[in-house]
């Protein structure tokens, strides 16, 4: 009877132990990006975090500023981050269809408000960003990469319409974008991500992939403050400075055109949600894009109270811990150079 009770134990004890292993598994990464302010804020938070997330590639497109750009500055985050070995593969430089549209005047000329840019030492990894999505999420075991879109969704649109199959290798896509209780902030109804290239996002969302959208509901609640970025700043390392700089430089726009006491740091969600889902709430709802030309181009169409009677195909997030948010940023970000 004692042994029976021991090895019971011992099998308890064995599986608690692969259970702990298992949710210590890093989540494997692709994050495509276009930065962007809050994308190398994001970049930084994903790259102080290599124990959850082992991050596969980054993947720029064109969106905040023109591809160059944005190729540039997501490995001046990478060198800045101390993190060169990861690859960045330059991908669309247009959207689907529509004219190509730029943030320039929210995000700067160079796409870095409050920071000076430079050419960084280590280049472009070779090829491009479309196919390294298909050759790397068709040889992928099932389901088991994750890919945050923190810009328009044109590259990971490309490489499903070339290749559905590789829905097999996608564990989940989390996407910064959309907006339903808060209007838009291109258009009164449309949030720049979807409105830059609707006819992507619909790509996407109609593959079936796992979708889960953080939207300008969530995003802005999540505010920076005056003791926030004091926060941020008392870490006092080259990170935390340049996180200041281009925060205080960036939020400006979105505060004086909603009139709030802070700015949102809207794509770093993103990383936090991965890193700390607890800190936010949502529910599985019906989404649709609206693509059509006309004055709700580019709009997130979510059926909140389920009126349509059809089945959730996004997880919506509404809700965040502001200063959770924050206090891991700051925590870190305090790891990087």
């Amino acid at each position: 009877m004692l042994n029976c009770a021991k090895r019971l134990l011992q099998g308890v004890l064995l599986m608690s132990m692969l259970s702990a292993g298992a949710q210590a598994a890093p989540i494997d990464l692709i994050i495509d990006t276009d930065p962007g302010a809050d994308d190398v804020v994001a970049l930084f938070l994903a790259m102080a975090s290599p124990d959850e997330l082992k991050i596969r590639a980054i993947t720029t497109v064109a969106g905040n500023v023109r591809l160059e750009k944005t190729s540039r500055n997501a490995r001046l985050a990478r060198e800045w981050a101390g993190r060169e070995e990861i690859p960045v593969y330059a991908g669309a430089p247009r959207p689907l269809l529509r004219t190509p549209i730029y943030a320039a005047d929210i995000h700067g000329e160079e796409g870095l408000p409050g920071v000076a840019v430079s050419e960084p030492q280590k280049g472009l990894a070779n090829g491009n960003a479309v196919r390294y999505l298909i050759d790397t999420l068709s040889s992928a075991k099932p389901h088991s990469i994750t890919v945050a879109m923190l810009g328009p969704q044109t590259n990971l649109a490309l490489a499903l319409i070339e290749a559905p199959e590789i829905v097999n290798g996608i564990k989940e896509v989390i996407v910064m974008g959309g907006a339903h209780f808060n209007g838009g902030n291109i258009t009164p109804v449309a949030e720049f991500n979807l409105f830059a290239d609707p006819h992507a996002a619909e790509v996407v969302l109609k593959s079936g992939v796992k979708l889960t959208y953080l939207p300008l509901d969530v995003t802005h609640k999540v505010l920076t403050s005056e003791a926030r970025l004091k926060q941020i700043a008392d870490l006092n390392n080259a990170a935390s400075k340049r996180v200041v700089d281009i925060l205080n430089a960036y939020v400006k726009a979105d505060m004086k055109h909603y009139g709030i006491p802070g700015g949102p740091v809207h794509d770093t969600t993103v990383i936090a949600y991965l890193l700390k889902p607890e800190l936010f709430t949502g529910r599985q709802v019906f989404m649709q894009v609206d693509s059509r030309d006309g004055p709700t181009f580019g709009q997130t169409i979510t059926d909140w109270y389920g009126t349509l009677k059809q089945p959730g195909n996004v997880t919506w997030i509404t809700e965040g811990d502001a200063q959770g948010f924050f206090d891991l940023l700051s925590a870190r970000l305090a790891r990087l150079p």
